[in-house]
C-alpha cells in the first residue's frame, strides 16, 4: 500500500484548513481513514455489506446521530439523523463492492483472494467520505446552532440492486429538500451532465432435454433459444440511436455438451439517456427473447425487471458545489505516491490526457456520461447533485483492477478528504442559506418540468435480498 509519512489529519493541513468546517473534517480524517480501509479490505456485494453498513452506522451513531436501521426492507440500510426542523440536507453513502474484482493495492494486477469481491468503484471511500461530511455538518451546527437537519443515508446495493430506488417508494426522502453525494473519479469536477438510464433482467427459456448424440431430435435446445435472441440483438444495434449500450452475459448454457440444454439463461443490461427511448429500446429487446424461444421451440420467461433513472442535472447546486470544491482544493502526490501512479500507468492501453489530482475542473456541460446510478432515481424526487473527487491515478477505468488497487492506497483517501470537504462545505451553506435551498428546488423544478419519474421497480416490489 502506499502510504503517507504523516496521518491524514496533517496531510489536510498541507491542502489548508482555512475555514472551521474543514478543520472538523481534519479533525475526523485518521478515523474515517481507518474505516475506508477496514471497507475495502473486506468487500461485500450487493444487500450482503453487513460489516461495511455497520463499521459506518455505529461511528454514526458513536457521534451523536439517532438511527435507523433496515429500513425499506433492507437489512444493510440505515438512515442517521442529527438536528430538527427544516431544511433538511440528505448526504448519501454506498457501501458496496464488485464480483471478481479481489485486488491488492498494488500497481499490477494482483487479486487478494482470487475470484472475490473488490471495491472496484470506490465505494468504501464513498460511504466513509459522505459518513465523514455528516459527523463535521453535526459539529459545525452544534456550535453555531445553526437550523435543520442533516440525515446520513446508509444505501445498500447501488452495483445492481437499486437500494435508493427502495428508499425512495418507501417515503423515505419525502421529507427531504437537498440531497448531497459524490463518487470516485479520476478527476475532481463536478459538471451537468447526465447519467445513462439502464434497465436489466434476467432471460430464461425452458427446453427438453435428449441425448445429443442419439436422440438429438427429440432435444429442444434453450441454449439454441439464446443464441437466437443473441444474435437478434447484435442485429438490432445497428437500428438503435446510437448512445445507447447494450451488453448481456450467459449465466447458464447447459450442463454438459452431451446433453441438450433444457434450461438457459442471459443477463442483459440495457442503456439510453432518455428512459422513454430506453423503454422502447427495451420492448425490442424483449420480442428478440419471444423470437429466441419461437423459433426453437421453447418457453421463455422474463424475469424480475430492474433498472435506474437518468440523472437529472440540477444547475443552482452545481454553481454552489463548484464553489466549494474549489475551496476544497485538489492534493499533490508525494514521491512513493507518484511511483505507484507511473507504475499504474504503465498498464493502461491509451495515454492519459485528464488533468492530476491537484486540478479542480468544474465545467458546465450538457449530454450524459455512460454509466447509471440509482442516484439518478433520487434526482427526479428532489433536488440532488453528485460530483466527482480523484480517487484514482488519472484515467483509470472504473470497474477495473486498477481502480480496486487506488481505492486501497493513500491516493484513494486522499481523494476521499477532498469529497468530504466539499460535501460539508456545501451542506453548511445549504442550512446557512434557505435561498440556496430555494434556488436548488427553483432548478430542479425547471429540469423536470412536469416530466415523471420512470422506473421498472413496482412501487410495491420487495428488494432482491440474496
Amino acid at each position: 500500500m502506499v502510504r503517507l509519512a504523516v496521518g491524514l489529519f496533517a496531510a489536510l493541513l498541507v491542502l489548508g484548513a482555512e475555514d472551521p468546517v474543514l478543520d472538523r473534517v481534519a479533525a475526523h480524517a485518521d478515523r474515517f481513514g481507518a474505516i475506508a480501509r477496514e471497507i475495502w479490505k473486506s468487500p461485500e456485494l450487493a444487500f450482503r455489506e453487513r460489516k461495511s453498513s455497520a463499521l459506518l452506522r455505529d461511528e454514526l451513531a458513536q457521534n451523536g446521530f439517532t438511527i435507523e436501521s433496515g429500513v425499506a426492507g433492507m437489512p444493510t440500510a440505515f438512515t442517521a439523523t442529527f438536528g430538527h426542523g427544516k431544511p433538511i440536507i440528505a448526504i448519501l453513502g454506498e457501501f458496496d463492492a464488485l464480483p471478481g474484482l479481489s485486488q491488492k493495492a498494488v500497481p499490477r494486477r494482483e487479486p487478494a483472494v482470487e475470484g472475490a469481491p473488490g471495491h472496484g468503484c470506490g465505494h468504501n471511500l464513498l460511504g466513509s467520505a459522505a459518513a465523514l461530511a455528516a459527523v463535521a455538518i453535526k459539529e459545525e451546527m452544534d456550535a453555531r446552532k445553526l437550523p435543520g437537519t442533516i440525515r446520513f443515508y446508509g444505501t445498500p446495493a447501488e452495483e445492481g440492486g437499486g437500494g435508493k430506488i427502495y428508499m425512495v417508494h418507501a417515503g423515505l426522502f419525502r421529507d427531504v429538500d437537498v440531497a448531497l453525494t459524490w463518487h470516485p473519479g479520476g478527476t475532481n469536477g463536478v459538471d451537468l451532465r447526465s447519467s445513462l438510464a439502464n434497465a436489466s433482467a434476467r432471460f430464461r427459456f425452458y427446453g427438453t432435454a435428449a441425448h445429443a448424440a442419439m436422440n438429438p431430435d427429440k432435444g429442444r435446445s434453450a441454449l439454441d433459444a439464446v443464441m437466437v435472441m443473441t444474435h437478434a440483438v447484435e442485429l438490432m444495434r445497428e437500428h438503435v440511436p446510437q448512445e445507447t449500450r447494450i451488453h448481456y452475459i450467459i449465466t447458464n448454457g447447459g450442463s454438459a455438451s452431451n446433453i441438450v440444454p433444457a434450461f438457459a439463461e442471459i443477463s442483459l443490461t440495457a442503456r439510453h439517456p432518455d428512459a422513454n427511448t430506453l423503454a422502447g429500446i427495451w420492448a425490442r429487446i424483449v420480442k428478440c427473447a419471444e423470437a429466441g424461444a419461437l423459433a426453437t421451440e421453447t418457453r421463455f420467461e422474463l424475469g424480475a425487471v430492474s433498472g435506474y433513472a437518468n440523472t437529472l442535472p440540477n444547475d443552482a447546486l452545481a454553481a454552489l458545489v463548484g464553489r466549494n470544491l474549489r475551496k476544497a482544493g485538489g492534493y499533490t502526490y508525494t514521491p512513493d505516491e507518484r511511483q505507484f501512479a507511473d507504475e499504474i500507468r504503465k498498464s493502461f492501453s491509451a495515454p492519459v490526457q485528464e488533468p492530476g489530482p491537484e486540478t479542480v475542473v468544474v465545467e458546465k456541460t450538457e449530454g450524459a456520461y455512460a454509466a447509471s446510478t440509482d442516484v439518478g432515481d433520487v434526482s427526479w424526487n428532489l433536488p440532488t447533485l453528485s460530483f466527482g473527487a480523484a480517487t484514482y491515478v488519472p484515467g483509470t477505468p472504473a470497474h477495473s483492477w486498477q481502480s480496486a488497487a487506488c481505492a486501497g492506497t493513500t491516493i484513494g483517501q486522499k481523494g476521499m478528504l477532498v469529497a468530504a470537504r466539499t460535501l460539508a462545505l456545501s451542506a453548511v451553506d445549504l442550512l446557512e442559506h434557505p435561498a440556496e435551498v430555494d434556488a436548488a428546488r427553483e432548478s430542479f423544478d425547471k429540469r423536470r418540468a412536469g416530466r415523471t419519474w420512470k422506473t421498472p421497480i413496482a412501487t410495491d416490489a420487495k428488494p432482491p435480498l440474496r
